[in-house]
């Protein structure tokens, strides 16, 4: 099968694309026939090494994919040859990567697209949108009635955010650039704040007096001494980006008013919260309000090109989708 693989770490010039051997499932694994996957920043981590991780070479890379079961092994209840799926957990702890015409998926990672939904829509947000779910009630605890910052909003998972904390009946605060006020309004957010305005940090505190429930920055700028003093009694921060900050930690204010910091990241999810995410993701998929803003499509051979563009820092706000069906040219 053609993919897209790495035969050693290093930069985006290592990945090759070309034919390599076809994976073949275990009993309780599916055989998928990929029809799209996409680039994310963590999937750059582990190609580089930043984020170290056991690989077997040669490795494919990419972590999400949308496509058709063509085989289950026999303790993959539940699931048919033909049957639409998506996994958003590939490329991590092992796992061989999505960016081929054909992955293995463990089948406790593998889920149902439902009926109607548009494949290549749906992989461009599942990762970002399981980064999101996670952030606000597995590891935020988000409570219906909480104010929510959302620094980055107008961003992959930034957007994610916001929709999944309006739709729980949270109040959502946002920062983003002025030219994406207007779009981080349509997903619900009750105020929006420019990132550059030089009173920002007043206009949060005179927009949340009572301070801020639950505090996530995805843009990784990770500026604690701010953000542990905008909380409130209780309030929680959560890092998910930002890999090389080390940020100053204003210990005294934290643990004086009983605030808290925690970090995460999807790919040490347990197979049970990723499913828990998926349920909610499919939901959301059903009823048409989760979509990415912006999608570049790339045919597969491409891999390599996207992953430069991407820590250039080219690909903000769009989502990248590799397609098996399309070539260079098209």
């Amino acid at each position: 099968m053609r993919a897209a693989y790495i035969e050693e770490l290093g930069p985006a010039d290592v990945i090759r694309y070309g034919e390599i051997a076809a994976p073949r499932p275990g009993p309780t694994d599916v055989l998928v026939d990929v029809l799209a996957t996409t680039v994310n920043p963590v999937d750059t981590f582990v190609r580089s090494g930043l984020f170290p991780t056991h690989v077997d070479f040669p490795f494919v890379v990419s972590r999400d994919l949308v496509g058709t079961v063509a085989q289950a092994g026999p303790g993959a209840t539940g699931l048919r040859a033909g049957d639409r799926v998506w996994c958003n957990s590939l490329g991590h702890g092992g796992r061989q990567g999505a960016a081929a015409e054909q992955a293995v998926v463990a089948a406790d990672r593998l889920y149902r697209l439902p009926g109607g939904v548009d494949p290549y829509a749906a992989v461009a947000a599942v990762h970002p949108a399981a980064t999101a779910y996670l952030a606000l009630f597995v590891h935020g605890r988000l409570h219906v009635g909480e104010t929510v910052l959302v620094a980055g909003a107008a961003g992959n998972v930034g957007s994610a955010l916001v929709t999944m904390a309006v739709r729980s009946g949270a109040r959502v605060l946002t920062t983003a650039g002025a030219r994406d006020a207007q779009y981080c309004a349509e997903l619900g957010a009750a105020e929006v704040f420019d990132y550059r305005d030089p009173d920002l940090t007043g206009r949060i505190r005179r927009a949340a007096p009572s301070g801020v429930d639950l505090y996530l920055d995805t843009a990784g700028v990770n500026d604690l001494e701010t953000a542990v003093g905008l909380l409130a009694r209780r309030g929680r921060v959560v890092l998910l980006a930002g890999a090389r900050t080390r940020p100053v930690l204003p210990a005294g204010a934290l643990y004086m008013n009983d605030r808290s910091v925690v970090g995460f990241v999807i790919s040490h999810a347990t197979p049970d919260e990723l499913a828990e995410a998926a349920a909610y993701i499919n939901d959301l998929l059903r009823q048409g309000v989760l979509r990415p803003r912006s999608i570049e499509v790339f045919p597969l051979s491409a891999a390599a090109d996207v992953h430069a563009r991407m820590e250039k820092g080219e690909l903000h706000g769009r989502r990248a989708v590799l397609r098996t069906d399309v070539t260079a040219g098209d």
